[in-house]
């Protein structure tokens, strides 16, 4: 029997119906799993009445990766949940929309650190969803909940 490696778990998401149904995919992991590149391209089944995305597949396109990028960087000690989402829509989203999650490990080390010293914590982090010309089609805050296994 064959092993999927970690990227290749990370990408089985693609078949998720929900994502599949939203047209979203995950474009790339990095080799360190810092950096994760989601994509939403714009077809006929996922349109709204105004020809723009649905505002809920801008969401669900951000859910998992902050905490997939967590997981696979701080390891197996820890509990983490994607708890709350804050979005400011900024203009329709039209076409393919692009979304990168992106940690640096200072940013990985303090997140340790904080919950290393309390036991739990929550963090919020910032991601924009971009069009292809690279304009902002809206901004999201990421709760994310992150705690030690006891």
């Amino acid at each position: 029997m064959f092993r999927l490696s970690q990227k290749q778990k990370i990408k089985l998401i693609n078949f998720y119906p929900p994502y599949i149904g939203a047209g979203i995919r995950v474009k790339s992991v990095s080799d360190d799993f810092r950096r994760i590149e989601v994509k939403m391209k714009m077809h006929w089944w996922n349109k709204n009445l105004f020809g723009t995305h649905f505002g809920g597949s801008l969401a669900s396109m951000t859910d998992p990766f902050y905490v997939f990028i967590l997981m696979m960087n701080l390891g197996k000690g820890y509990i983490i949940w994607d708890k709350a989402s804050l979005i400011k829509f900024r203009k329709p989203g039209i076409g393919t929309v692009t979304c990168v999650f992106e940690m640096n490990q200072r940013q990985i080390d303090e997140i340790k650190n904080a919950v290393e010293a309390s036991g739990k914590k929550d963090f919020v982090l910032p991601v924009e969803i971009k069009d292809k010309a690279g304009e902002t089609v809206c901004q999201l805050e990421k709760t994310i909940y992150v705690r030690k296994k006891v």
